[in-house]
């Protein structure tokens, strides 16, 4: 087997130092102290937890540094596909003592990634869990299951990308579970963006994708 190289990115273990994998994949503001925390958290929940940068090193903090990023990120979509792809290989080299698979855990600009990945690799990633933000095409690769949380007021996804990636999903057979969080928008579940941010959404989406990851196998 290939010893890929480790990935750039935040890792955490949990206390013991084993744990399933998850794969992270933050919004368009970057490896922020919110996804950290996520991952921190994940950590604690027993979980071997890495956020990938596909940023390395850059952060944003304001929409207009937030739209830079992601036009600089867009023109590496194929270097970011591939970053993907080898952080997914080296978890499940060197974490997934039991060939269950890889869980990932992506945030609206790192969704896609995420979604595309399932379908491209079905082997290696067994769930997928999405915050605010969909993938239109193919899923008739994926052996995924799928937990997506969603805003009920957000001008970023409409309702019918909602609906149409749902039916994409279903038509290839795949389990999905979708919840729709009242009076909420983008970006509910991050605690730094206070215009968006719900503490009580974002706590109940947190319960859902713990217990949705601990979940066995399919």
């Amino acid at each position: 087997m290939t010893d890929h190289q480790h990935p750039n990115g935040y890792l955490r273990l949990p206390p013991n130092g084993m744990g399933d994998p998850i794969l992270v994949l933050h919004p368009w503001w970057g490896l922020n102290e919110d996804i950290k925390a996520f991952c921190d958290r994940l950590a604690d929940a027993g979980f071997v937890t890495l956020a990938l940068d596909l940023y390395h090193g850059k952060t944003a903090s304001t929409l207009p540094e937030a739209e830079v990023l992601r036009d600089e990120s867009d023109s590496r979509y194929e270097q970011n596909l591939q970053e993907v792809a080898d952080a997914t290989l080296w978890l499940s080299e060197h974490y997934d003592r039991d060939n269950q698979g890889v869980a990932m855990v992506a945030f609206s600009l790192g969704v896609w990634y995420a979604l595309e990945r399932s379908n491209a690799d079905p082997k290696h990633i067994r769930k997928v869990v999405v915050f605010y933000g969909t993938r239109d095409g193919d899923y008739s690769q994926s052996r995924a299951s799928y937990l997506c949380h969603f805003a009920e007021n957000d001008d970023y996804e409409p309702r019918e990308n909602v609906e149409a990636m749902v039916q994409a999903l279903q038509q290839a057979g795949r389990p999905v579970t979708t919840h729709i969080y009242p009076g909420t928008g983008h970006w509910f579940f991050e605690p730094s963006r206070q215009d968006a941010y719900d503490p009580d959404a974002a706590q109940l989406a947190w319960e859902r994708t713990v217990a949705f990851l601990k979940q066995d196998a399919d």
